[in-house]
């Protein structure tokens, strides 16, 4: 299947980050997402209900990346990529990448972040 809904360039305002001052000041970081989804029926039906909704992807998002604070931008991501599959179960599969702009590195940079990819588990 290569059916897939995306999300560019979500952003989000946290308290994410291993140094102190992240934990008060908070930053904003990026998030995009690719879910991967059979989108047969709504190319089929034309009817929202056969998809997943953008808007609907964004709030779960939103809620489990700033629900609580942590340390490492990796939990962050794991708990959206789990949020995402416990509550769509149209998504077979999700990457989410989280950019960190603002990290305190002693470096010049333009981006930094990770990437998790999580699938929903198979039948056995």
């Amino acid at each position: 299947m290569t059916d897939r809904i995306f999300i560019r360039g979500l952003a989000l305002h946290a308290y994410h980050g291993v140094m102190p001052h992240e934990g008060k000041v908070g930053q904003t970081f990026t998030l995009d997402l690719d879910l991967d989804v059979d989108l047969s029926d709504a190319a089929r039906s034309d009817k929202v209900k056969d998809t997943v909704s953008y808007a609907d992807v964004a709030q779960c998002v939103e809620k489990a990346f700033t629900g609580q604070r942590f340390r490492l931008i990796e939990a962050a991501g794991g708990t959206v990529a789990d949020a995402v599959l416990a509550a769509f179960p149209r998504v077979l599969s999700i990457a989410v990448t989280i950019h960190k702009p603002h990290a305190p590195i002693a470096a010049t940079f333009s981006d930094v972040g990770v990437t998790l990819t999580r699938s929903r588990a198979k039948a056995k």
